[in-house]
């Protein structure tokens, strides 16, 4: 099976389709022709032998949300992954590839794929960024909105399609920066909409059932959302401005300039993460990338208050004087 992220081809090699399931499920959208060559290689084996104890230094030892307990050792040419007793991972950067060993029946953990995620992006010059992404109304370019989880990325993503502008993603975008360009792309995900996001943004309504998760939660399809507001098709196009989200002490929405070394503290203290090592090469590469896109794009605090549909004048105004 083969998957094309924006021009890097990844392909992935098992002797069952059940093993990628999850990663199918985020990618299936992007499935690429076949035969193709492929820029990056994941090779999944199942078996009882798991080498759990690499060569290298200890970067990481301890718990991850949901996955449960794991170490990350920095082999220097190879990063290893190792969930004692379920699976282990291998990444070799300079090969281009990456090698999933899980026992039988262990279920790949989604902080393999992601970290395996991280590296094909990586091998062909692209990120991922916790950030939100949307095209501006009548125009093919998107502006990012970061901030950290629980902040109101979703909220305001949903009420600024519902004034006209496109959602790319409300999460995780995929930024590919050139000198003088800065171009992003989202990646196909269900967005979670949680119950209080229902109650500011009405207009999502019809897409909820009666149920909500442990979380008060929901997920809804792209394409299920794509029927009441509009949804861009997975597509790099170019970014317009980088925004940084706050939530608004007085009940007001604001958008004010943010000092360019501001925007890059508050993007990488979200997205760059340091081990026992240090920073590990994807992460000064990422680094070095958000470094690149606040000099290429103009930076916002984005302050929002009570009725986050307010944002939408403010950033049409904003950049149509930029």
């Amino acid at each position: 099976m083969s998957y094309a992220l924006n021009g890097q081809i990844v392909a992935i090699s098992a002797e069952r389709a059940e093993l990628w399931r999850d990663l199918d499920r985020m990618l299936a959208g992007l499935s690429a022709a076949e035969p193709v060559e492929a820029g990056f290689r994941i090779d999944i084996i199942e078996t009882q032998s798991l080498s759990e104890t690499p060569e290298g230094t200890l970067a990481f030892d301890g718990e991850v949300p949901e996955d449960g307990h794991c170490r990350m050792i920095d082999g220097g040419d190879v990063l290893h992954l190792v969930f004692p007793g379920r699976q282990t991972l291998s990444i070799r950067a300079g090969e281009r590839r990456a090698e999933i060993r899980t026992r039988p029946g262990v279920r790949i953990t989604w902080t393999a794929w992601m970290l395996v995620l991280d590296a094909a992006l990586d091998a062909g010059g692209q990120y991922m960024l916790h950030t939100a992404g949307l095209t501006l109304p009548g125009s093919d370019a998107v502006v990012l909105i970061h901030a950290p989880s629980g902040t109101g990325k979703t909220t305001t993503s949903l009420a600024l399609a519902s004034q006209g502008f496109g959602l790319c993603a409300d999460d995780s975008m995929i930024l590919d920066v050139a000198p003088d360009k800065a171009a992003a792309w989202g990646l196909p995900r269900h967005v979670k909409i949680h119950r209080k996001t229902a109650e500011l943004v009405p207009l999502v309504s019809p897409c909820l059932g009666p149920s909500w998760d442990r979380n008060v939660e929901q997920a809804v399809s792209l394409e299920r959302l794509g029927q009441i507001l509009r949804v861009e098709s997975v597509v790099a196009r170019p970014v317009s401005a980088l925004l940084h989200l706050a939530r608004s002490a007085d009940g007001e929405s604001r958008l004010n300039p943010m000092a360019r070394t501001d925007a890059m503290v508050a993007l990488a203290a979200d997205n760059v993460r340091t081990g026992m090592t240090g920073l590990l090469p994807l992460q000064k590469h990422r680094l070095a990338t958000i470094a690149k896109l606040v000099t290429t794009v103009p930076t916002f605090t984005l302050e929002v208050g009570a009725r986050p549909a307010d944002a939408a004048r403010l950033i049409r105004s904003a950049l149509a004087l930029a």
